[in-house]
């Protein structure tokens, strides 16, 4: 039996493997299917503190496992498709049905950002196209860019990102946002911000440098046109990855994990990171929660003489 099992393998759940595997708590980390999170699809983060210079997300996540792993930590690549967390020791099914059993859980496995799907939009993920302002914008400095989507999320994004962007264009499937008024209000107010209404994404263009372009079909009228782009941005959303665990935590209507700091209703088992954060969804914060869920899951430990 473990003492500590950590599901996944990003800022949050490499970060509580550190701080636990220093505590001798020897965590066992469960991957999952994309060791690294979403920060594996990142080609520059230049938000991480400690790197002036800025990092490759890929890099990064490699220097957190290695220092994990340095203090104790255990990886096993799989995911965890079944949980039983009515009793402990808890018990997580994971790919190949083997059973793990542990103490304490701490789930990182954050949530995975909302795309149209299209085959050229996913080639070029990491090379223009992103479902983050806040991460990726200001690589935009001075250069057209593209956001997709109607709602909070995507006005938000748009107004962030006319700090660097020469230019804006939102396109939405329909003639109307589905945002808050005061957020559609601001996104259709500003003059960086162009609207393109009743139009859907037929193929996101590129050239040998990335993305160029985008071209959009208008729903109403079939008319078919391309707009100069050198940034997308997806803004319709995210799935937080919480399957596994229906129907025996706390969730928000969209799946996030309900938390007391890290803390869910069951003691042992804690959220950290995305899966739990429908607000911030940066890897400093993510980082911040998974050293708190490893903290929390040692002094559970001590204090039942486990």
């Amino acid at each position: 039996m473990e003492k500590v099992v950590i599901i996944g393998a990003g800022a949050a759940g490499l970060t509580a493997a550190m701080y636990s595997a220093r505590a001798n708590l020897e965590p066992l980390v469960i991957e999952g299917m994309q060791p690294g999170g979403q920060l594996t699809t990142t080609n520059d983060v230049e938000n991480y503190p400690g790197f002036p210079e800025g990092i490759d997300g890929p890099s990064l996540m490699t220097k957190m496992r290695d220092q994990a792993e340095r203090f104790g930590a255990k990886y096993q690549f799989g995911e965890v498709i079944k949980a039983d967390l009515s009793k402990r020791p808890f018990k997580l099914t994971i790919t190949g049905d083997e059973v793990i059993e542990a103490q304490t859980v701490i789930i990182a496995t954050g949530a995975t950002a909302k795309y149209l799907g299209i085959e050229s939009e996913q080639k070029l993920i990491g090379r223009g196209v992103s479902a983050c302002a806040t991460c990726d914008g200001a690589f935009y400095r001075d250069v057209p860019v593209v956001v997709i989507g109607g709602g909070d999320t995507a006005c938000e994004e748009a107004t962030f990102l006319t700090r660097f962007a020469s230019k804006v264009t939102l396109i939405h499937r329909r003639d109307e946002l589905r945002a808050s008024k005061i957020m559609a209000d601001r996104a259709m107010n500003h003059e960086k911000i162009e609207m393109c209404w009743n139009s859907t994404i037929e193929e996101v263009l590129s050239d040998e440098k990335g993305v160029s372009g985008v071209r959009v079909k208008n729903t109403q009228t079939g008319e078919v046109s391309e707009i100069e782009c050198i940034g997308y941005f997806s803004a319709i959303g995210h799935k937080p990855n919480t399957d596994a665990f229906v129907g025996q935590l706390d969730m928000d209507d969209v799946g996030y994990l309900i938390s007391d700091g890290v803390k869910t209703k069951i003691e042992g088992v804690y959220a950290a990171g995305d899966v739990s954060d429908a607000i911030y969804r940066q890897a400093v914060t993510a980082a911040g929660t998974g050293c708190a869920a490893a903290l929390e899951a040692e002094r559970l430990l001590e204090a039942q003489g486990d």
